[in-house]
């Protein structure tokens, strides 16, 4: 069975045979490198296709004012990703951040989070009132949630129908929106409630106040438990070095293991008791014969690949359900001091941006001072926009985009003075839309694959879109097919 230790040198003999059965990860982002690293040591071949130039999906670094920035995720929920992280070359550059603080600038002023959150849903109410962050009557109306009969929930809803039922509307627009915003490019009135928020979803069951709720997941002093934002690691030198430290590990020890860029995966049929994937490369077109495959590709994509075999209807249903929205990451760099007496020094690592204030950045990151090791000469801010009701940012040019980011950046902060440097980073579709009914959607999927054996699939199409849930979904697609092979391998020794 393959576990989260998986991948450490177990190697066994499969069946009596010394045929080694070929698996075939389509897709090279997080998950599909997971899933790769994990069978790494497992007696089977590997092949990886991904169809752009370079390896890692939405994980990408590069150099801004000579520091290594990312260029898309930036953190992971590390008591979700050191089992994995651990095992790497990068095992010893993994760290915690040194500030994650958040406010919200609305209303005319920067207002922290209310202490006792839950994914910026409040536990306190007192501490809400006196964040700030509402206008009177917005406190009077979501002090009405520890009055409030439950609300009725016959199944999913979106997260901004139930928290606005309890807290009112101004909790969703100026806390709830923006989290989910950062998080996922989405929009609280279009996202699964069950799909987006699942911890809160469940606790919310068991309490009719969703304050109450909220407050079971929020740690105790001396738990020992962290809090959401305490147990925020990254890599020095950038999450994006964490693609190519699990290719070379592949490499390494995986005999006769390819890991093919520039590599479009085209067609998908049964063979056998294998599979034929028909591929395009710059050496042309070819067949790959595979006894096992897992699709590790954005829902179109793999949707599209399902569609010519039988009885994935539901499947193929399900993936074409699965909305995506694009962002835009604009990296600027200040000289060291520019935000002398803003934000950063009021301890906030960022600050996000309600919808309902009109601005295009959604959330700001100082990450020289969330991530310390980044400290230096130059201060690193990164901004976020675009989402699903702003795809058109992506067609405006880098330097209207910086000039845009740093205006509105000055007007939060009162900072003066232009950037030293600057990066634009454009993610096209790059992120799921977990609109109401996603859960059972996955499941539909899944369950509509259950014919096809040694097909399984990963990625952030299905159970969250963190690096840590898609690690996690690579884990469970590399279970998936070494039990196939495992039970093969019996019905051919029989």
């Amino acid at each position: 069975m393959v576990n989260q230790e998986m991948g450490t040198g177990r190697r066994s003999a499969r069946g009596g045979t010394s045929r080694v059965p070929h698996v075939v990860i389509v897709g090279g982002g997080i998950a599909g490198l997971s899933a790769a690293f994990l069978l790494r040591d497992e007696p089977v071949r590997l092949t990886v296709c991904e169809e752009s130039s370079r390896l890692g999906g939405q994980l990408a670094v590069s150099e801004v004012a000579g520091v290594a920035v990312d260029e898309g995720a930036e953190a992971v929920w590390r008591p979700k990703t050191e089992w994995l992280i651990g095992q790497t070359a990068l095992g010893d550059r993994l760290v915690s951040a040194d500030n994650a603080a958040v406010a919200t600038w609305t209303r005319g002023g920067m207002w922290p989070l209310p202490d006792g959150h839950f994914m910026s849903v409040p536990s306190d109410l007192d501490a809400l009132a006196r964040s700030g962050v509402l206008t009177d009557e917005g406190v009077a109306r979501a002090r009405e949630d520890r009055e409030l009969p439950a609300t009725p929930r016959n199944g999913d809803v979106s997260v901004g129908e139930y928290v606005a039922a309890r807290f009112g509307q101004e909790v969703v627009d100026r806390l709830v929106d923006p989290f989910v915003h950062e998080m996922c490019a989405g929009r609280a009135a279009e996202l699964s409630f069950e799909g987006t928020l699942p911890p809160l979803a469940m606790a919310s069951r068991k309490r009719p106040s969703l304050a109450d709720a909220a407050g079971m997941l929020v740690p105790s002093p001396g738990s020992g438990v962290p809090e959401l934002h305490s147990g925020l690691g990254t890599l020095v030198g950038g999450m994006g070095a964490l693609p190519g430290a699990l290719a070379d590990a592949v490499l390494a020890d995986s005999p006769g293991a390819a890991l093919r860029t520039g590599t479009r995966v085209t067609g998908l049929a049964r063979d056998g008791h294998g599979w034929r994937l028909t591929a395009d490369s710059a050496a042309g077109r070819e067949e790959i014969a595979a006894d096992a495959v897992i699709l590790a590709v954005p829902a179109g994509p793999a949707g599209g690949l399902l569609a010519g075999l039988p009885d994935t209807g539901a499947a193929c249903t399900g993936l074409a359900e699965i909305p995506y929205a694009s962002a835009v990451m604009i990296t600027l760099a200040y000289p060291r001091g520019t935000f002398r007496g803003g934000p950063a020094e009021r301890g906030l690592a960022g600050y996000r941006v309600p919808a309902v204030d009109g601005r295009t950045v959604r959330s700001v990151t100082f990450s020289s001072v969330k991530w310390r090791h980044m400290a230096g000469d130059v201060e690193i801010v990164r901004c976020q926009a675009g989402g699903v009701d702003a795809r058109d940012l992506l067609e405006r040019d880098d330097a209207d985009l910086a000039a845009l980011a740093a205006g509105e950046l000055a007007e939060a902060t009162g900072a003066s003075g232009e950037p030293v440097a600057t990066r634009v980073s454009r993610w096209d579709r790059a992120l799921p839309q977990y609109t109401v009914g996603h859960p059972a959607r996955s499941k539909r999927i899944r369950g509509g694959l259950a014919g096809q054996p040694g097909l399984a699939v990963c990625g952030a199409a299905y159970e969250g879109v963190g690096i840590g849930q898609c690690m996690n979904t690579g884990r469970k697609a590399a279970q998936q097919v070494l039990t196939h092979l495992d039970t093969a391998a019996g019905a051919r020794g029989a």
